[in-house]
């Protein structure tokens, strides 16, 4: 009897486990975005980076993991005229855009897109 009871209680704990991978897998595990799928990315139509002459560093405050590059990457990029490529690790924001940009336009986007501009280059 104590066998059965020892055999059923690792079975649910796998049964556990193999949800919570798949699960993982399928929607990510990051700090904003476990429990809905991803964002689909906003694509940029201009790739070349000639037709871009501004460049700025945007330093973002709360940029965690990927969904969230992808959600203030997204902010930008919807926009015709800016191409922005998060860099989570050092929590900056590359953005190439077709027109000069003011600090007030760049925080606005970062702030609809739930983060904080820190400064800008």
């Amino acid at each position: 009897m104590e066998n059965i009871i020892i055999i059923a209680i690792l079975i649910l704990l796998i049964v556990f486990a193999v949800y919570g991978t798949v699960k993982r897998i399928r929607f990510g595990s990051s700090c904003c975005g476990s429990k809905t799928p991803p964002e689909k990315k906003v694509k940029v139509k201009d790739r070349n980076k000639n037709n871009y002459p501004y460049k700025y560093t945007l330093s973002v405050d709360g940029m965690h993991c990927s969904n969230c590059a992808r959600r203030i990457e997204n902010a930008f990029n919807k926009t015709e005229g800016r191409w922005a490529v998060a860099d989570v690790a050092n929590k900056e924001v590359q953005l190439l855009s077709k027109h000069e940009e003011t600090q007030k336009e760049l925080a606005d986007i970062t702030s609809s897109a739930g983060y904080t501009m820190l400064s800008y280059r």
